[in-house]
């Protein structure tokens, strides 16, 4: 059944008073703490202004989708069609300022429509609010992990391959690279891509991305890197020195067996000065080879 944007959309935004005694509580009254968090941060028109390119937009906007998606997560749900479970609650309607919620099929028309500048500005956003939250915190030190997921679909949906899987092999995939912010645990930046690549495919340039938003935010902040094994090589290794931040990356001794004998044999061990300096002077990449 169809609706009018009239009928769908609803200009109520006062929090509403929660009530125990009368126990008319729904599943999800807890989302009144997040229509507030939505209001503060300006959340509806920072995404509207995001898809604003597109011109005429339909009845169920793409800031309303990305919302609805925004909320999906936020009560614990993870697969499309279980908007069945929510679609006439209260509560949920009211945080998203509908009468009515879309179906599955709208949500999917809607986020397929998404072209690439929507995404960009999309990704823009939420490192514009990520920074904005970190540059309120006024960290001395900012800790960034960088680690890849693999996202198994079972279907043959655009961008997937079959890789590297762990826990269904030969399933179809994407492997996107997650930049996080250890301090906050949010999600800095993600670099989507196809299930069948390395962990270090396109890191380098993703790094260097992530560090330079984080020094916009913070100028002048200490960065400290954490990545794994996947990651380490001469290249890596020489962009974070250069980049003069400090960084932990782990060893595959797998790769290295002498540097494995090397230390097991050592019987005695010196501190290292940490400074940017040190590793300038001491690191010689043609020594792993």
């Amino acid at each position: 059944m169809k609706h009018s944007r009239a009928e769908v959309h609803r200009k109520t935004f006062a929090i509403p008073k929660l009530r125990f005694e009368d126990q008319t509580l729904t599943s999800f009254s807890g989302l009144i703490v997040f229509q507030k968090l939505f209001t503060v941060l300006g959340l509806n028109a920072r995404l509207r202004r995001c898809f604003s390119h597109q011109g005429v937009t339909p009845i169920f906007g793409h800031a309303k989708i990305i919302l609805l998606l925004v909320v999906h997560f936020l009560i614990g749900f993870r697969q499309l069609r279980d908007v069945q479970y929510y679609n006439d609650d209260p509560v949920v309607q009211r945080v998203l300022g509908l009468n009515h919620l879309p179906d599955v099929a709208t949500i999917s028309r809607t986020l397929a429509k998404s072209d690439a500048r929507s995404v960009e500005s999309f990704q823009r956003l939420v490192r514009e609010m990520l920074q904005e939250r970190i540059a309120s915190m006024g960290l001395a030190r900012v800790t960034i992990d960088f680690d890849g997921s693999s996202l198994g679909t079972g279907r043959f949906a655009e961008g997937t391959a079959v890789g590297f899987n762990p826990k269904k092999k030969g399933q179809r995939s994407y492997y996107p690279l997650y930049c996080t912010i250890a301090q906050t645990g949010q999600v800095l930046d993600v670099l989507h891509r196809s299930g069948n690549v390395h962990d270090s495919n396109g890191a380098l340039a993703f790094i260097k991305q992530c560090i330079q938003a984080v020094r916009l935010a913070l100028p002048g902040v200490l960065i400290e890197i954490r990545v794994d094994s996947a990651f380490f090589s001469d290249e890596t290794v020489e962009m974070l020195v250069s980049e003069k931040v400090e960084f932990t990356v782990s060893v595959p001794f797998e790769r290295f067996p002498e540097l494995k004998g090397m230390i097991e044999n050592q019987s005695h061990w010196n501190q290292v000065n940490t400074k940017i300096d040190f590793f300038e002077k001491s690191w010689k990449p043609q020594s792993w080879q």
